[in-house]
């Protein structure tokens, strides 16, 4: 266990959510951190790129959602998402350094978009990554450009992450948002394939299909909405991606 850990420090959080089931295993508690540098096209959570968010420190947190501890049995546990979690390493490191005193299951919901090899920035990660059974990475596109048209962000430190993630034997789960017409595209997701291939601890890749459902919120934040028009895919597009991407049905 970490030493010399400040469990008062403090975080922005955007909301929480107490019974999520689709956040890593099991029944979570998931925790909606403020702050994330990309503006991806069909994010259906824009409120959340604001760094500004509810001030909690990281015991304050851990003592509320402790409650839930008995919905969680022995598999479900704590999920941290956004915005950006790796915005926030030291909070997370806090709030996650609790949880594991106390043998809770802990994830991170992240497009790695933050990831350096910095010294002091890689020092705060593998902290951070002591205290973290399972990285849900989301995995937006291979193609560099189309990354960048995408989400206004480069890919490549994303990759290294991944790449170091493999390395160190930290467990993985893979998402990847089907757009169709734009990160649909048959080379794309073969390229993505071939990549996972070469990660040694991806557990679980899963397609999240596009939706709108995020829609009134760039409305009411009057910001414009690059995809309108763009159909959610069909079933028959979401199968066709997961045999691409190698996924069982």
């Amino acid at each position: 266990m970490i030493n010399d850990i400040d469990y008062d420090v403090k975080g922005n959080v955007h909301s929480l959510e107490t019974f999520g089931l689709v956040d890593g295993p099991g029944v979570r508690y998931v925790v909606f951190l403020s702050g994330c540098n990309m503006r991806c096209k069909y994010c259906h959570n824009p409120d959340t790129w604001s760094k500004n968010g509810e001030e909690w420190t990281a015991k304050k947190l851990f003592q509320r959602v402790r409650r839930y501890k008995s919905y969680w049995k022995n598999n479900g546990g704590i999920t941290v998402s956004g915005g950006e979690p790796l915005l926030q390493k030291e909070f997370v490191t806090a709030f996650f350094s609790l949880a594991k005193k106390e043998g809770i299951n802990t994830a991170i919901d992240t497009a790695g978009q933050p990831f350096s090899k910095e010294k002091k920035w890689m020092s705060g990660f593998e902290k951070l990554m002591e205290v973290t059974d399972l990285v849900i990475l989301d995995l937006k596109s291979m193609d560099a450009d189309g990354h960048k048209k995408l989400t206004g962000m480069d890919n490549d430190n994303i990759l290294e992450m991944a790449g170091w993630l493999s390395e160190h034997g930290k467990k993985m789960w893979i998402r990847h948002v089907l757009v169709p017409g734009i990160t649909d595209k048959e080379e794309d997701l073969k390229a993505m394939r071939e990549f996972i291939s070469t990660l040694k601890t991806v557990e679980k890749v899963e397609i999240l299909p596009y939706h709108t459902l995020g829609l009134m919120k760039w409305e009411e934040l009057k910001l414009s909405y690059h995809l309108e028009g763009v159909p959610t895919p069909t079933a028959q597009e979401i199968q066709r991606a997961e045999e691409l991407l190698g996924k069982e049905s």
